[in-house]
């Protein structure tokens, strides 16, 4: 606790002397500190200080020059800070009873004649230094029971100062809670971009300033593709630091002026204002799409990100913030369905074609009902021999409107209206009776096999059984039948997939992985599976021979399976350079239009019974 201070004022030095002498060792007895003043001037310094504490007692030299004591006293009891400071006038005129008079109109406690008594001066003093010693513990408690209030939060008041203390507490505590909720409600936490709130706002007040300048604006509606396998995968703490990153490259590729917000999840906005031309819109997602495309490094991870972007355009495209965000996400869902990274603009007549997906839908009931799905199958070569080693089963539909489809044109609406796993039940039944009817026709000797892609709904605990019953009710062995599995939806559910596909392989069934490389499978998961075919995504196959980093890739690939003692097939080959290059990797099969494109079973009879007779 501060000591209490007594101020000692008087222009005579030795009389300033000799009172501080006086006091020193009461002073040090009682615990109270001397400041002096040798003028006036001097005194309402220190008195009026703001920084300092307050005086316990002013012992005041009435008579001084220049500023007397008498208008140092009416100064000092004037300014509301000081106005209870206790004044002693000190004065050698004993019979001069009007300026006793005048002292104490203005303001004085008490007035004592020179020479003065040192017990009386130094009892006088003391009753005002224990008075300041009260105030000052007072003080301290005061603040000792404020901290008290502050740490415990709920405490009993024992009257209505204290209360409305508390109150004031709680009030201030709130405000501010408020402004921190504020900040969180106009940016996205783990991005630091603006949030869906905040981003509405800003295109409502782009869409004024457009209507009124006559400008145009875009809006990017951003999707991340196979993000959710990361966090499946890798955990959300990679995934977190993946669109921290991904967040970074989409700031970093868009113009200041541009506002950039994260809507949630591996969503994200971007708003430009005023351009030129429609093109510059798409230069801009093109950008974009090229900055994320870049591999990214987190936490020992090399992860190769791309985004589906749609966009809509102020007036044309609609003249809300709702609109336009409707319809940028329409426009990025149609860009996802035709190609994934890629850009597309909206348009009306993409609400005819979600309708025409709908009908889709509708009629996919119909077709399983009316059996208008049929088979074609590519053949796998062998590398080595030139000899077709197995044929792939490509799901069709001969639609009565729109002709022959390919399943890329209509699998998603089948898993989107919930066929997809009765398609694909029928797709097995039709692979395993084509099995049978070839296996008739060169009288068993040659036993293809043939690979039937499976989706993530038919791994389920039945499909064992369900496999089991067509090999039994088709009479083929399981030799003749293979699975193909996408890479980027098994790791969705890998404990689940395992335990199915492990069952599958203990019935003699061959497993391949479909499109390996485009997900996020590391070594660890493939040693897990019971997998026997790595199938080389033909996206890195497209461009062997052009660039060395699609070589290596693939070069990589042949070699990690040469270790785990799986064979290799390679997807989409359409060039004798690209099989060439395969070939000198050790690559086993490929398939592809450089060999042939899917048939019709019937057209592919005859070079199957030409490859068994080789």
């Amino acid at each position: 606790m501060q000591k209490p201070r007594v101020l000692l004022v008087n222009d005579h030095a030795a009389s300033l002397l000799a009172l501080q002498s006086l006091l020193e060792r009461s002073a040090a007895t009682h615990e109270y500190e001397i400041v002096t003043a040798p003028n006036g001037e001097q005194a309402l310094r220190a008195v009026l200080n703001s920084q300092a504490q307050q005086f316990a007692v002013i012992l005041l030299d009435v008579n001084m020059p220049g500023m007397d004591g008498f208008e140092v006293a009416e100064i000092v009891h004037s300014h509301p800070r000081t106005a209870s400071v206790p004044i002693i006038f000190v004065t050698a005129h004993y019979a001069d009873e009007m300026n006793r008079l005048k002292g104490y109109q203005k303001g004085a406690v008490d007035y004592l004649f020179t020479p003065v008594i040192p017990q009386i001066l130094q009892n006088k003093i003391l009753v005002f230094v224990e008075l300041a010693k009260k105030n000052l513990q007072l003080q301290q408690q005061a603040r000792e029971l404020a901290d008290l209030n502050r740490d415990l939060q709920v405490q009993q008041m024992n009257d209505l100062k204290r209360i409305n203390a508390a109150l004031e507490a709680e009030v201030i505590e709130r405000r501010q809670a408020e402004e921190r909720a504020h900040g969180l409600a106009i940016h996205d936490a783990l991005t630091g971009l603006l949030n869906r709130r905040s981003l509405t706002e800003a295109l409502d007040h782009a869409i004024a300033r457009s209507s009124r300048q006559e400008h145009s604006l875009a809006v990017l509606f951003l999707d991340m593709d196979r993000f959710k396998a990361v966090n499946d995968t890798l955990g959300h703490d990679v995934g977190d630091e993946l669109l921290i990153e991904i967040a970074r490259r989409i700031t970093g590729a868009v113009r200041e002026t541009d506002v950039v917000a994260r809507l949630g999840g591996d969503e994200f906005v971007v708003l430009m204002e005023a351009l030129p031309t429609y093109s510059d819109a798409a230069a801009v997602a093109h950008k974009i799409v090229h900055a994320t495309n870049a591999p990214c490094d987190i936490h020992g991870h090399c992860l190769k990100a791309s985004m589906s972007i749609g966009i809509s355009l102020f007036p044309q495209d609609g003249t809300s913030a709702h609109e336009l965000m409707k319809h940028a996400d329409l426009a990025m869902y149609h860009a996802k369905q035709r190609r994934r990274g890629s850009v597309e603009f909206f348009h009306q007549e993409l609400n005819q074609r979600l309708h025409d997906r709908l009908t889709l839908e509708h009629e996919l009931q119909e077709a399983l009902e009316k059996e208008q799905f049929e088979l074609h199958y590519q053949p796998k070569v062998d590398i080595a021999s030139g000899r077709v080693a197995g044929v792939e089963a490509l799901l069709r539909w001969r639609h009565p409107r729109m002709g022959l489809i390919t399943g890329a044109q209509f699998l998603g609406a089948a898993a989107d209206s919930g066929h997809l796993v009765a398609i694909g039940e029928w797709v097995m039944s039709a692979a395993c009776a084509q099995a049978r009817k070839w296996l008739d026709a060169n009288h068993g000797r040659v036993r293809l096999p043939i690979a039937v892609n499976v989706a993530i709904p038919q791994i389920h605990a039945e499909l064992p059984g369900t496999i089991r019953d067509n090999l039994r009710r088709h009479g083929i062995p399981a030799a003749c039948l293979q699975l193909e599995i996408t890479e980027s939806l098994l790791i969705r559910d890998l404990e689940k997939a395992t335990a199915v596909l492990r069952e599958i392989s203990e019935a003699g069934i061959t497993i391949a992985i479909d499109d390996f490389g485009t997900g996020y499978s590391s070594l660890s998961v493939l040693k897990a599976l019971p997998i026997d075919i790595l199938k080389i995504d033909q996206s890195f196959v497209r461009d062997l021979g052009k660039t060395g980093s699609d070589t290596a890739i693939v070069a990589a690939i042949v070699n990690m399976a040469r270790a785990l003692a799986l064979r290799i097939v390679a997807e989409g080959v359409e060039t004798a350079e690209q099989l060439t290059i395969l070939r000198a990797l050790g690559c086993d099969e490929y398939q592809g239009f450089l060999h042939s494109k899917a048939m019709p079973p019937q057209h592919l009879a005859e070079r199957m019974l030409q490859s068994a007779g080789a």
